[in-house]
């Protein structure tokens, strides 16, 4: 091991299998939600309501406004509801609770942490950092999500997690969303639909447009065009998609951080939200904006998109584009270099890579910035999150993978003006997986998605064989002082 000094606080970020919310529970198979339906409609006012309430009984201290979230999956099987008398609100509602159930979010596992300083730090003692931090949370299905926690590091390091709730909301989905002409071509032109159905689509539209004024573009192109060929039918479905894939959601203010979670939304993501790396941004002008890079997962594919923030409260989600958009572990730089973006990619899944753009949406060009060099690097070497700006250069938080799939933590140091110039990195590891750190969902695992530095402490939250997180800190002048130059 390196001899730095660790400081391991006395924190653990376990799962927490009461933490649940509520999804559609819908049969794919139109006769039998018809059959349910059926059965509800066959009940008095009467058994209604007393169903209801016992239904209420039981679950409505679970959530924080559990009508409203019955009556939306009540909303998404009224196209199967065959009566035309009007319904009353309990059996609205009971309807709702039969295509509803619960889902633990973190069930399985809460893991793989990303930190940024929190966008407000009123009221904070001299000294002290409020902090955000990201969670991968999975749950049944190994479904991935993002959480969130907040708390506290103190002007002497220790550090303090706020409470954490026992209620999780998702978000409200804006139903018509804005999106910009110029990405959204470029992403159709990567798909491989170049061609005369996109532009008749999209050359209409404005530089900024709307789902709605994008889906009446679509609907114009359907009527106008006889025959509809499979060429158009499949640009028209890559648009939707396309569409589907760039979203907007927002939360109440009223919720603390631990109750917001983004849970998938779209198609590309179904199967997760996996890794967001957090990085607090700030550009020449001084606008600061947070960026997450996150895995995109449905099940057979892989897609790295990003997230942006100004406030935890509001967010966007977009696709990414470039020939460089391919594989995970993206991680942008906080600012930028020599007037560009940066970030860090692994292409290529065994080497760390960087890249230039001009425009934090598009990338290409990835040069391979460091190979595995040791042996418990041996298989493959990635970033633990966006570079950290220090004095001596930026620092670059690894990951590394070597004999029987252990992963350990080491680190790297790149100049500050030139970033593709590696000055210096670890020949052992920072952190390796031990005791009962190895022990879990996938065994002989340390990983993270992202660090911070106070003052001269590096402030390193980490996952546990992908089960749970801890948090250390570390000394930055013992760390600098440990890198092995680079010539």
């Amino acid at each position: 091991m390196t001899h730095i000094t660790i400081r391991r606080h006395e924190l653990t970020l376990a799962p927490e299998s009461a933490r649940v919310i509520i999804r559609p529970f819908i049969p794919s198979n139109a006769q039998r939600i018809t059959t349910i339906i059926g059965r509800a409609l066959a009940l008095s006012e009467e058994d209604t309501a007393r169903d209801l309430e016992a239904m209420r009984k039981e679950f409505d201290a679970r959530h924080l406004d559990l009508e409203a979230l019955l009556l939306a999956n009540f909303q998404r099987v009224t196209p199967h509801i065959f009566t035309q008398r009007p319904l009353s609100q309990a059996r609205k509602l009971l309807i709702g609770a039969l295509f509803s159930g619960e889902y633990a979010i973190e069930s399985a596992a809460l893991f793989n942490p990303s930190i940024v300083p929190h966008p407000d730090q009123g009221n904070v003692p001299e000294g002290s950092l409020r902090f955000v931090m990201s969670l991968r949370a999975t749950g049944e299905g190994h479904i991935s999500s993002i959480e969130f926690r907040t708390g506290l590091i103190a002007a002497h390091g220790a550090i303090e997690l706020d409470p954490v709730s026992r209620f999780v909301t998702v978000p409200d989905i804006d139903p018509n969303p804005t999106y910009k002409k110029t990405p959204f071509i470029v992403k159709m032109h990567e798909m491989g639909f170049d061609n005369g159905p996109t532009a008749a689509v999209l050359d209409p539209l404005g530089e900024s447009f709307s789902r709605s004024d994008l889906n009446r573009s679509v609907l114009r192109i359907m009527r106008e065009t006889r025959p509809v060929t499979q060429d158009v039918t499949n640009t028209l479905r890559c648009i939707q998609w396309l569409a589907d894939s760039n979203y907007e959601l927002s939360f109440s203010p009223k919720l603390a951080m631990s109750e917001r979670i983004i849970f998938p939304v779209s198609a590309n993501e179904s199967n997760g939200i996996e890794d967001a790396r957090f990085v607090r941004f700030r550009e020449d002008d001084g606008e600061v904006t947070y960026y997450a890079t996150y895995t995109a997962y449905n099940g057979h594919a892989i897609l790295p998109q990003l997230i942006e923030t100004k406030d935890f409260l509001r967010f966007r989600v977009l696709t990414l584009n470039g020939e460089a958009v391919q594989n995970k572990g993206m991680a942008l730089f906080p600012r930028r270099v020599e007037g560009n973006y940066a970030m860090l990619s692994r292409q290529d899944d065994e080497n760390l890579l960087i890249m230039f753009s001009d425009n934090p949406h598009y990338w290409s060009d990835a040069k391979v910035l460091l190979r595995p060099a040791e042996m418990w690097e041996s298989v493959k070497i990635g970033n633990c999150g966006s570079p950290i700006e220090t004095d001596a250069g930026w620092l670059v938080i690894t990951h590394g993978v070597g004999a029987m799939r252990k992963y350990c933590i080491g680190a790297a140091l790149l100049d500050l003006r030139d970033p593709s110039k590696v000055l210096g990195r670890l020949t052992e590891p920072l952190l390796v997986p031990e005791g009962s750190a190895r022990e879990g969902y996938v065994p002989n695992v340390v990983y993270s998605c992202g660090a911070l530095l106070h003052g001269r402490e590096l402030i390193l939250p980490f996952a546990m064989s992908d089960r749970a997180t801890a948090i250390a800190s570390v000394s930055l002048d013992e760390l600098l002082a440990a890198l092995r130059p680079c010539q």
